[in-house]
């Protein structure tokens, strides 16, 4: 992509700067983004380097461990900076895609049933593909999306926002590892993620304080404290440049890699005066459970569909994140329920039933709220938590060093083995679309959903394990479901698709199908997607 300078030592391309998104980045943002780059980025680096040096240990055999239990963090008598009154209740939080208008603005308004999420937050990374057109027209539906003037046009219907009737705006920016490959400083690529979080706050914090409300992110992905203390040096960084008092920006950091569970405590400290809370967020957690032990054949995981919060893992570690949270004064959110409403009222009936049951523990163990992927869920996730929060609830008989280390339990199927597949296909389909989460078999797959799959493929043949039925997992096997899975999902999706458009989508699959099967069975598993070798452009 042909690009400009626009700046000293700040290249743009050149077909979005000379278009409408030029106003996003005047030459007073531009000067913010090359200074906070110049002083951050190096440390950046380094703390990327010390991630492979610890998953070099952990190939070798070692594992996460806690860290100093007499630390200022463990034994200190310290509490996060008093939590805003707008932010005292997140019984719900609905989630999804910064870039699309519409969805933003049903995010953030009443469904049907006339419910509505306390927050909105509005996601750059792991439900939305980072292609560039996305990435702007995120930041555009943030700045109009703050003060409810954000609109979406249809020829059958207009959709706006109620700035008196909305929820509250929260924006997730992208993790440490990502670089925005369109922007360079000096030729060298700017951090998505300070990216992010730079122009959203630069944009709009004016806005919040009018309002007498409160900029509020949610940052993904930490894996260590030294990573907590970064971010923190950001936000730092961006209240004095922009002369606001430290503290005016608020985040919650997901609590969402295998390292950072035995790293809490230490994680919240370096936050304490811009943090909010932590959220377990069960789905990448998965992801990393197998990531980080990939190389440990005595940790094989499960079929993904049998790992709930019922592991006693899983929920060792959600607790740990609650009790440590509320005796720090910080909120402990829950996780995402990634159901999408089903055809069928009987189909309905049985996904209610289980939100309802999963928020139901959620809210019993002392979350203060939850993740909902679909408006559709808003009600019955409400439903489960009666409070505005659950600060007093500090859990005194649970051991915050309870074991939080993944086992290798059963099962581990030829329908695990295919859903993967299924999940790596139809994500792929949507990918390559420019999207970045896709309703496939009544589940939201995001990002996170599809990297379960993918390390689960890679791992499982990494260790030609055998299935329960007796069969070995190899390359011949993995392309082998690759091909059945494609033709059934080509049926599926013709049912549903005009026959002129069957042969387009025969080869729409094909490449998605070709492209998974690349990606799950490569001979080292790269960290992301998104980092990936592979060809998957943006």
């Amino acid at each position: 992509m042909s690009t400009i300078n626009v700046g000293e030592g700040f290249s743009f391309p050149k077909k979005f700067w000379e278009s409408d998104y030029q106003e996003l980045f005047p030459p007073e943002l531009i000067k913010l983004l090359k200074n906070l780059h110049e002083r951050l980025n190096p440390e950046r680096l380094r703390l990327l380097e010390a991630r492979k040096v610890r998953q070099g240990h952990y190939d070798k055999g070692e594992v996460p461990e806690f860290l100093d239990r007499n630390s200022e963090a463990v034994k200190g008598s310290w509490k996060v900076a008093p939590i805003p009154r707008e932010l005292l209740c997140r019984r719900v939080e609905i989630t999804g895609p910064v870039n699309s208008a519409k969805m933003v603005i049903n995010m953030l308004s009443r469904n049907e049933k006339g419910e509505r999420a306390d927050m909105a937050m509005l996601d750059f990374e792991d439900s939305m593909k980072p292609s560039f057109q996305n990435v702007l027209d995120g930041y555009k539906n943030v700045i109009l999306a703050v003060p409810g003037r954000l609109t979406y046009f249809t020829e059958e219907k207009k959709y706006q926002l109620n700035p008196n009737d909305m929820a509250y705006v929260m924006v997730r920016c992208r993790g440490l590892h990502l670089n925005e490959s369109n922007i360079k400083i000096n030729g060298e690529e700017i951090s998505a993620g300070l990216l992010d979080l730079a122009v959203c706050f630069f944009h709009t914090a004016r806005q919040y304080r009018l309002q007498n409300k409160t900029p509020k992110y949610y940052v993904p992905k930490c894996e260590h404290y030294l990573e907590a203390r970064w971010w923190n040096n950001l936000f730092v960084e961006l209240e004095r440049a922009t002369k606001f008092p430290i503290g005016t920006l608020r985040a919650t950091f997901l609590i969402e890699t295998l390292p950072a569970t035995f790293q809490v405590e230490e994680i919240l400290y370096e936050l304490r005066d811009h943090a909010v809370g932590l959220n377990v967020g069960r789905w990448d957690k998965i992801f990393s459970d197998i990531k980080v032990l990939r190389n440990h054949p005595e940790r094989i995981m499960a079929d993904r569909s049998s790992i709930n919060m019922e592991r006693s893992w899983m929920e060792n570690y959600a607790k740990r994140v609650i009790k440590i949270c509320h005796s720090r004064g910080a909120f402990a959110m829950g996780g995402m329920s990634a159901f999408t409403p089903g055809k069928s009222p009987e189909l309905r009936l049985e996904q209610t039933q289980k939100v309802s049951a999963d928020k139901r523990r959620e809210a019993q163990w002392g979350h203060d709220g939850c993740w909902v992927s679909h408006p559709y869920f808003i009600g019955v996730a409400m439903t489960a938590f009666k409070n505005e929060n659950q600060l007093k609830e500090t859990l005194p008989d649970f051991d915050k060093y309870s074991d939080i280390l993944p086992r290798s339990e059963g099962p581990h199927t030829m329908n695990g083995l295919r859903t993967n597949v299924r999940v790596g296909i139809a994500y792929m389909h949507g990918w390559m679309k420019d999207i970045g989460c896709v309703a496939f078999d009544n589940l939201m797959e995001d990002l996170a959903t599809l990297e379960i799959s993918r390390a689960q493929t890679w791992q499982w043949l990494h260790h030609q394990i055998t299935l329960d039925d007796g069969v070995q997992v190899t390359k011949g096997l993995v392309a082998s479901v690759f091909a059945d899975e494609f033709q059934k999902i080509l049926e599926e999706m013709k049912a549903e698709t005009s026959e002129n458009r069957h042969r387009e989508l025969f080869v729409e699959l094909e490449e998605a199908r070709d492209m998974a099967l690349r990606v799950f069975t490569q001979d080292e598993l790269s960290d992301f997607l998104t980092t990936t070798s592979e060809p998957v452009e943006f």
